[in-house]
Parts: structure tokens; sequence; C-alpha cells
């Protein structure tokens, strides 16, 4: 069985486990019917292919998990405290940020994962130049835009760290040609 065609079983079969678990019994019926879906799916509803090259690091996917779990906590709870705060609402703004990101499925989960953290939301996504823009419940000062830039370097740091193979750096000759 091909690479390909053995994807498309294990995307069959999370279908129907999926399709069983939201009825909520494990039943013959259920199952079955979860993986006709799943078929119907797959084959009338394909994914388009999307390149997938570099490596899994585990180790910085552990802390790639920890760190944005904690990011999303932390900032829950400020966006909580902008919301019962006196005084006047916060400043908010749209922030743009450089990606130094080379896949496009790495892109998208930093992406998602800047929609994941509170008073945040990714607002366009420019894909050639690897930029996106970013609102943010509150830039009112220098120290909560330089916290949004630390902490989207952060993540973008542990998602290459845990998903790409880096290319090897240019030359000084090929950077004066760029």
């Amino acid at each position: 069985m091909s690479r390909e065609n053995l994807g498309r079983v294990g995307v069959v079969l999370w279908l129907a486990l999926v399709y069983t678990l939201l009825w909520g019994s494990m039943t013959l019926g259920n199952l079955v019917a979860g993986l006709l879906i799943g078929i119907v799916i797959v084959v009338v509803l394909p994914l388009p292919t999307m390149p997938v090259s570099g490596r899994f690091n585990p180790i910085a996917f552990a802390e790639l998990v920890a760190v944005s779990t904690y990011y999303a906590l932390h900032s829950s709870l400020q966006v909580a405290w902008l919301g019962i705060r006196p005084g006047s609402q916060p400043v908010s703004g749209v922030l743009r940020v450089r990606l130094d990101i080379q896949s496009e499925l790495v892109l998208a989960l930093c992406v998602d994962l800047l929609n994941l953290i509170p008073g945040t939301m990714v607002l366009e996504i420019d894909r050639d130049r690897r930029v996106v823009y970013v609102h943010v419940l509150d830039v009112g000062s220098d120290a909560a835009v330089e916290q949004f830039y630390r902490t989207t370097r952060r993540l973008e740091r542990l998602l290459v760290s845990s998903f790409e193979r880096r290319l090897e750096p240019e030359t000084p000759a090929e950077e004066a040609k760029s």
C-alpha cells in the first residue's frame, strides 16, 4: 500500500471514530455509517496535497505545547482583567509581524496558534512575504507591544525547531544577489 493510500485510510478511520464519538455510543451501525461517510468525504471532497518536508523534534514540540498552553492561560487572565478593571477601554491595534517560516504548513500552524491566544486575531496573511497582520487587544504601551512581539517570536522559534529543517544559510555572495 502506498504512503498516500495509507494516509487516506487513516483519515477515513479518524473520521469514522469522530462520527461514532459524536453519536455517543459505539455501535456497529454508528461505526459503519462513520466509515461510509468517511469514504465519501475522502473520495468526493479530497484535500489538496500539501508538501510536507522537514523533520519532527519531539523535545521542541513538548516545549511548544507547554509554552502555547501557558500563553493561552496567561492571555485569558489578561483579557478577563481588561474586561473587569475600572477605567477606560484598552487601546487595540493591528501589528505587522514578518515570520521566518519556510513551510506553508508551519505558517498555518503559527497562524492557528496566534488565533488561539486570547486577545489576538490574525486578520491577513501575506504568504509570499511571510507577513501576518494581527489585531491585538492591548497595544496601549510599548511594553505590551514588545510582549506581543516576544510571544510571537518565541512561538515562531519553537514551531521552526519542532517541524522545519532549516536550509543551509546563504553565503555572503548569495545574500548580495538577493
